[in-house]
């Protein structure tokens, strides 16, 4: 789906406008002065929710409340966001009331999950998705708005914005900052403090390969890496390039064939060098992500 596809983003964003489609809560206390950054989208609401993916990541979950898997699908999206308090904004389209919004997105079957970063989408998944595969694909998006300048939150569509992230240590949280500021080597050094704290630091050692892919990727123009990469198949770095794009714009199992198929070819340190940053990739998008496992079982049949 091309830019054209989407409406027009000129102008202010209104908050207290969309406000109006927030889902309605029910009567307990806790339950209205929850912060919720979701919304219910239909065609007039639309072009303004489209604008604030200008400061956010803008989701769009496109399904009907007729169909189970849809609607168990939003509750988990609704809890998932709102729980990022602000980093992104959840809009949920039925899609079978407003169909000219599922055809702007080219939906081929709900649920159909979409995000837009500056007007731009970001095809995230269709059908179900398991919690930790979302979570994944958050940090990836996380990731991807950062590199592309949007770094801070918006304020919620109903009720009282709380802390309902938990706190980070310290050494995390101060990665985190550096990130938001674009100073990728200070990210990279605090994890790397987190780690020789505690070796056994899963999430700093995910951190370094994510800020690692972030500084990679920062200054790349995607249409010359490609091109490059088509005209140089044997170029490695190249090739690694075109991975790294991939996975930050969600083409997974692109990034992930791309490196086996070179791995293939190789032998001895250039075969080591892409497994290492394969390995690397894997981790960024989940080791229990089921293309992560799919590409692993390849990956040892051209290794082994």
């Amino acid at each position: 789906m091309t830019q054209e596809n989407i409406p027009s983003t000129r102008g202010a964003v209104d908050l207290s406008a969309l406000a109006n489609q927030a889902p309605k809560a029910d009567d307990s206390s806790a339950a209205a002065t929850a912060a919720s950054w979701t919304i219910n989208v239909d065609e007039a609401a639309f072009q303004q929710f489209v604008g604030l993916s200008q400061n956010v990541p803008a989701i769009v979950s496109l399904g009907s409340p007729r169909v189970q898997v849809s609607v168990d699908l939003d509750a988990l999206l609704t809890r998932l966001v709102d729980s990022k308090g602000g980093k992104f904004v959840l809009g949920l389209v039925d899609a079978e009331t407003y169909p000219q919004i599922a055809q702007a997105f080219q939906a081929q079957q709900i649920p159909m999950v979409v995000a837009l970063i500056k007007g731009q989408p970001v095809p995230l998944f269709q059908g179900p998705a398991a919690e930790e595969q979302i979570s994944q694909l958050f940090v990836q998006l996380e990731q991807l708005a950062v590199q592309q300048g949007l770094s801070g939150t918006v304020p919620p569509f109903s009720g009282t914005a709380t802390d309902t992230e938990p706190a980070l240590p310290p050494l995390h949280q101060k990665a985190i900052d550096a990130i938001d500021a674009g100073d990728y080597a200070a990210a990279e050094a605090a994890y790397h403090e987190a780690l020789n704290e505690k070796p056994n630091d899963h999430d700093a050692q995910v951190g370094i390969y994510q800020v690692r892919l972030l500084s990679r990727t920062q200054n790349l123009d995607l249409n010359k890496s490609r091109e490059q990469a088509a005209q140089n198949p044997e170029d490695i770095a190249a090739q690694l390039e075109v991975a790294d794009l991939d996975v930050i714009g969600g083409h997974i199992e692109d990034a992930f064939a791309r490196l086996v198929t070179l791995i293939s070819r190789l032998v001895d340190d250039e075969r080591e060098r892409v497994r290492r940053r394969l390995i690397e990739l894997y981790a960024v998008v989940g080791n229990t992500d089921p293309r992560v496992a799919a590409s692993r079982q390849k990956l040892a049949r051209v290794l082994f």
